[in-house]
């Protein structure tokens, strides 16, 4: 499997990208490569762990994934590569996969030292050129992962703040804005069933902008309203039919949401 996906805050404004494509290229010139997003907001670590647990088994078994948000860049934080669920991830070791191997756990995890396998020089603000992009290509090559460096049991956690459960409501916070304004909250849909379950149904509290309630699809609502929806990430997502919900309540990552009892 020559397949690499990338993950990145770079944004597209600039040649970061580009370049970290063509060092691939340079080196697998069989390769496929695939954007998840290049829009994680600048250096949000947590935003781009939750960008990847929403997209990451998607991709076929044997893909390479690379992770660059990494605002210690140049500093202490080692870059790990793991292999996890049949697929290979390159990362820097700031926490950045803390949910995905916590949750799926890893069959290996290497600290990648050997700089047989870096551009060289190295520079110090843009390791995903010299270091992570040519790592990816390596082991998209079939390199064994023991050979890019010892081989490790931990690695950087961070604390992700959970729901704040009460018996007759739950707070979560915002963890992704998509191009849309849609807001997608910390709440599975699991978690949406058992309280829907237990409470007859789920009222999202919108403050001054009113109560939404849960909605199997945007035509449910008339055009302009809130609602709740469970989004193609499994999560639930509050959007504003044919709007932008971010813009029009106001709201960004990190605010929460109050979910109770209707």
């Amino acid at each position: 499997m020559s397949l690499i996906a990338l993950l990145t805050d770079f944004g597209l404004d600039d040649w970061y990208v580009g370049v970290m494509k063509g060092v691939i290229l340079s080196i697998n010139p069989a390769a496929t490569l695939i954007d998840l997003t290049h829009s994680v907001p600048a250096q949000d670590i947590e935003a781009a762990g939750f960008a990847l647990l929403a997209s990451y088994r998607y991709l076929p078994v044997g893909s390479v994934v690379v992770v660059v948000v990494d605002p210690g860049v140049g500093g202490k934080r080692s870059i790990l590569c793991a292999e996890s669920g049949g697929r290979s991830f390159v990362f820097p070791d700031n926490g950045v996969l803390t949910e995905l191997l916590d949750r799926d756990g890893f069959e290996k995890l290497v600290k990648a030292e050997n700089q047989e396998f870096f551009l060289t020089p190295v520079s110090s603000t843009f390791h995903g050129r010299d270091i992570f992009a040519p790592l990816a290509a390596h082991l998209s090559l079939g390199v064994e992962m023991g050979r890019l460096g010892p081989e490790v049991t931990e690695f950087e956690r961070i604390r992700i703040a959970g729901p704040e459960v009460a018996p007759d409501r739950v707070t979560v916070r915002i963890r992704w804005i998509d191009r849309f304004g849609n807001l997608i909250i910390g709440c599975p849909s699991g978690m949406v069933d058992e309280m829907s379950g237990k409470w007859g149904g789920v009222a999202i509290d919108l403050g001054s902008h009113g109560i939404a309630r849960v909605v199997a699809a945007y035509e449910d609502i008339e055009r302009g309203r809130p609602l709740g929806i469970i989004g193609s990430s499994g999560y639930l997502e509050i959007s504003i039919r044919e709007a932008n919900a971010a813009q029009t309540l106001g709201l960004t990552l990190g605010d929460t949401i109050t979910l109770r009892k209707p």
